[in-house]
């Protein structure tokens, strides 16, 4: 149930992104000031379904997340960047109930919240950087500490650009730490009925995730990038508190292999075919080594209806196999060594379509703080499992310069 909200990760990522383009070689010029800027998102997420893992694959996925969150990026010169993310996601579901280890009620509430620091650095003349990263990620069941190095190039006439990156997540799926009663790591938190055992040696689970990335100018009006990665996982892959009936009718906890690889690589294109008209499209393949195969299909079409405001509908098409873990409720033979009922896992196709609304007076606030943009971002979300979710999102850009 928990890792349906994480789609709204991905529509804030997306209105993010947007909100930072800028023209390659901008990043490198010599500055003469200290710039920060400031970026207040504040994003809903709400769905519906009946295909909850928590219940074994029936039962309601009703879902509200409210996301704030802050970036800040502060260039202290041309030569050195801090960043700055924090944020939280207030969790409301209706499902919640039955994960929380202690109490029961009809409805419950969660809560994550995260922060990452980062440091970049340009290395001499020749356009190369480098950077690291790190932050924590803290919910009632769950721990997460990433640790990350990017190193990365631009051309200097800017006409292409290459990065690659390590980020390293290292979780503990424990429960306790922002509970009154304990505010430590407590236990694996299991279904009610299933709490006479422990299911799992492990609470831990480390991931691997290596990308790169190579931007290219073709022309005047063609921009083209190739993103392949390599994600590792080990550990407890597993959900605790994910149900899974069998055709006997018995019950067990979900059980997953301990390793997990993903072979993800996307592919862009931006298309600027007017004074006014860019077509950005996206591809990107997916595969691992549990059975998944995906493919997604995105297109954003941006309009520049005057030099302050611009609107851009977007649409995205997404299809997968399935797992050859998973199993529809009840469906699961009680002598299968791997089971779930996770509709994550299933084989499905899904619709994402949506407007963004982008405003940027660069307006004058005091002596130093400009406020560069307002953003507004709808999409409406649909899979063949009957999930449907609605996104929206507000940015708000500010910039402070000093000298």
């Amino acid at each position: 149930m928990k890792k349906k909200y994480l789609l709204l990760g991905l529509m804030t990522a997306a209105l993010h992104t947007t909100a930072q383009q800028a023209p390659a070689d901008s990043l490198y010029k010599k500055q003469r000031v200290a710039e920060t800027d400031i970026q207040i998102l504040f994003s809903y997420y709400t769905q519906d379904g009946n295909h909850s893992a928590v219940t074994g694959g029936t039962g309601t996925e009703e879902l509200m997340v409210y996301a704030p969150e802050v970036n800040i990026t502060h260039r202290r010169d041309s030569v050195q960047t801090f960043t700055l993310n924090a944020g939280a996601d207030i969790i409301t579901s209706a499902s919640t109930d039955n994960i929380d280890y202690v109490l029961s009620s009809a409805s419950r509430v969660d809560m994550r919240s995260h922060i990452n620091l980062g440091y970049n650095r340009r290395l001499g003349k020749s356009g190369l950087r480098a950077g690291i990263q790190a932050g924590l990620s803290v919910e009632s069941d769950y721990t997460s500490l990433p640790v990350g190095i990017n190193l990365g190039r631009t051309a200097r006439d800017g006409s292409h650009e290459w990065t690659a990156s390590l980020l390293c997540y290292f979780d503990d799926l424990r429960w306790g730490r922002i509970d009154d009663d304990y505010w430590r790591p407590v236990s694996l938190v299991y279904p009610t009925e299933l709490r006479y055992k422990e299911w799992y040696d492990t609470y831990r689970r480390t991931s691997y995730n290596l990308s790169f990335s190579w931007f290219q100018v073709v022309n005047r009006r063609v921009q083209v990038a190739i993103f392949p990665e390599l994600v590792y996982q080990k550990g407890l892959l597993s959900t605790p508190f994910h149900r899974v009936y069998f055709t006997d009718g018995s019950l067990k906890v979900e059980y997953l292999p301990e390793e997990r690889w993903k072979f993800p690589l996307g592919l862009q294109a931006n298309i600027f075919a007017g004074s006014r008209l860019v077509i950005r499209s996206y591809y990107r393949f997916y595969q691992d080594n549990i059975g998944i195969r995906s493919h997604t299909f995105q297109l954003e079409l941006p309009v520049k209806l005057s030099p302050q405001f611009s609107i851009a509908p977007h649409a995205r098409f997404y299809t997968q196999t399935a797992s050859r873990y998973f199993r529809p409720y009840a469906e699961h033979q009680v002598t299968e060594q791997y089971y779930t009922s996770d509709y994550d896992l299933s084989a499905f196709n899904s619709f994402k379509t949506g407007l963004n609304l982008r405003y940027t007076p660069q307006a004058k606030l005091m002596r130093h703080y400009t406020f560069r943009e307002i953003g507004l971002r709808y999409a409406w979300y649909k899979r063949t499992d009957g999930l449907h979710a609605h996104m929206l999102s507000l940015l708000l850009d500010f910039n402070h310069t000093r000298r």
